[in-house]
Formats: C-alpha cells, sequence, structure tokens
C-alpha cells in the first residue's frame, strides 16, 4: 500500500513537472530558451517543451511594432536658440537573441541614442528652418537610428517630432510677427479693394461718357438726316412745282404776278438787302400786266 501511494506521489510530481515545463508561444511573440547559461534556441508560435532544471526561458519578446515617446529633450539651433523637442519612436524587433543579448537595456539604449541624434541634426539648423523641416529632421533621425540599432535586431520604422517647444521670448516674438504679417494681408487686401472699386468706377465713369456722347452722335445724325430730308422734300416740292408750271405754258401776266410775290417776299421787311430790278421798263411791263389782270379780274366780278 505504501508503494502504491509512494508511486502516486511520484506520478503527481512528474505530471506537475511537465506541466510546468511546457510553454505555449503566443503569436506575435518569440521566446528566448537558455541551456545551461548559454543561448539555445528562439521558440516561436506553438508548443514547446523545455528540459526541466537543464533549460529555462530567458526573455520573453513581443514582435509587433512598438510605439515609445520620449519626454521632452534640450537642443540648442545653429542660431544658439534653446529648445524643448519630444519625439515618438515606433519599432519593431526583428531578431529576438539579438534584442535580448545586443544590448543591455535597449529602450534606454533607444531613448539616449535619439536625444543624441536630434541634438547634432537640430545643430545645423537655425529656428526657422528647425520649424519648418520636420519631415527632413524625421527621416534623417530614422535613418540614423535604423542603421544604429541593427545590431540589436531592431528596426526602426518611423521616427516624429511631436512638440517643438522654443523659449517663452520667442514664442511671444513669433506671435507678434505672425500678427504683424496679417495684418499686412489684411491692409493689401482692403489696398486691392479700394483699388478694384476705383477702376470699376473709373470704368463706369468711362462707359457711361461713352454711351453719353454715342447718344449725341446719334441725335445729331438723326438731327442733321431730318433737316436734309426736309430741305430735299422742300426741293423736291419747288422743283416739281417749277416741272408743273412749265408744263401749263403759263402767259405773261401770271409770271409777272409771280414776280411781284416773290419780291413782294424779299421786302417783307426780314432781309437786310433789297435787290431792286435795274429794268424800269421791265418794271413798268410787270405793273402794266398787273393792272390788267386785276381789271380783267373785276370786270368778272361785275358780271
Amino acid at each position: 500500500m505504501a508503494g502504491i501511494i509512494f508511486l502516486i506521489i511520484i506520478a503527481i510530481i512528474a505530471l506537475i513537472i511537465i506541466v510546468k515545463n511546457v510553454q505555449i508561444v503566443p503569436q506575435a511573440h518569440s521566446y528566448i530558451v537558455e541551456r545551461l547559461g548559454a543561448y539555445s534556441a528562439s521558440w516561436g508560435v506553438g508548443l514547446h517543451f523545455k528540459i526541466p532544471i537543464i533549460e529555462r526561458v530567458a526573455k520573453k519578446v513581443t514582435l509587433k511594432e512598438q510605439v515609445v515617446d520620449f519626454e521632452p529633450q534640450p537642443v540648442i539651433t545653429k542660431d544658439n536658440v534653446t529648445m524643448q523637442i519630444d519625439t515618438v519612436v515606433y519599432f519593431q524587433i526583428t531578431d529576438p537573441k539579438l534584442y535580448a543579448y545586443g544590448v543591455e537595456r535597449p529602450m534606454s539604449a533607444i531613448e539616449n541614442l535619439t536625444a543624441t541624434t536630434l541634438r547634432n541634426i537640430i545643430g545645423d539648423l537655425e529656428l526657422d528652418e528647425t520649424l519648418t523641416s520636420r519631415d527632413t529632421i524625421n527621416t534623417k533621425m530614422r535613418s540614423i537610428l535604423d542603421e544604429a540599432t541593427d545590431p540589436w535586431g531592431i528596426k526602426v520604422n518611423r521616427v516624429e517630432l511631436k512638440n517643438i517647444i522654443p523659449p517663452r521670448g520667442i514664442q511671444e516674438a513669433m506671435e507678434k510677427q505672425m500678427k504683424a504679417e496679417r495684418e499686412r494681408r489684411e491692409a493689401i487686401l482692403i489696398a486691392e479693394g479700394e483699388k478694384k472699386s476705383a477702376i470699376l468706377v473709373a470704368e463706369g465713369q468711362k462707359e457711361s461718357a461713352i454711351l453719353n456722347a454715342e447718344a449725341k452722335k446719334e441725335a445729331a445724325i438723326r438731327e442733321a438726316e431730318g433737316e436734309a430730308e426736309a430741305i430735299l422734300k422742300v426741293q423736291r416740292a419747288t422743283a416739281e412745282g417749277l416741272k408743273l408750271l412749265n408744263e401749263a405754258n403759263p402767259v405773261e401776266s401770271v409770271v409777272a404776278i409771280k414776280s411781284l410775290e416773290a419780291f413782294e417776299k424779299a421786302a417783307d421787311g426780314k432781309a437786310t438787302k433789297i435787290i431792286i430790278p435795274s429794268e424800269i421798263q421791265g418794271l413798268a411791263g410787270l405793273a402794266a400786266s398787273l393792272k390788267a389782270i386785276l381789271t380783267d379780274s373785276d370786270g368778272k366780278t361785275a358780271k
């Protein structure tokens, strides 16, 4: 009976030892296994069994991409301006063995390497370049850090400057400069608006003057055309009258009367000069003809 109990105890102990030495490596992880203090293997995803006492899991490494946000670091620009810059580093462990044995405290090593690299890069730039060259700084830092961390089994995927904090005096000066720039742009916009307004007003006045001139021109042309047409009609009527008179073959007495009517119009007091015919006999003849016509007219009336 005692022997059975002893065997059961031995079996339970063996089962516990087996359970304790069975390792299940989850996805995106790797276990560093040492045998008698020396590196033995890097276990990947799956079920593994380690030899009790002889082997041990020295380090559990995650293969996921990791993000580290470092505290702001004081840096000095080329024009001797001290500012605070904090960085964010995105990295991934590509070789668990190198990560486990490459460097002591890898995160501290990356932080110090980031700080020194940042100081070297910013030291070659002036303040304005630092504020406007984030992409250039990020690219340079990523390249340098990736090359430096290769022996540690780490790949730096991306580096970002999270905050750039210049001194308070510089911030105030920058705010004043930005305010002055905004005021300058506002003044330019106002001046351009006034200029466009003046141009539009001048163009309106110009078009108005052109339209007025065109209207006066059109009115003068129409008036001249009307006068010309009136004169033409008068001349046509006169010519038509003369034509009819010639076709009627009037007697001398009628011609005389027409001559006297014309002379009457010339002597109505409106003309400044009166031309009197020099042929007195012709004038007498005209008078006699007029008398004869009047007498003939009275005789007809009496009848």
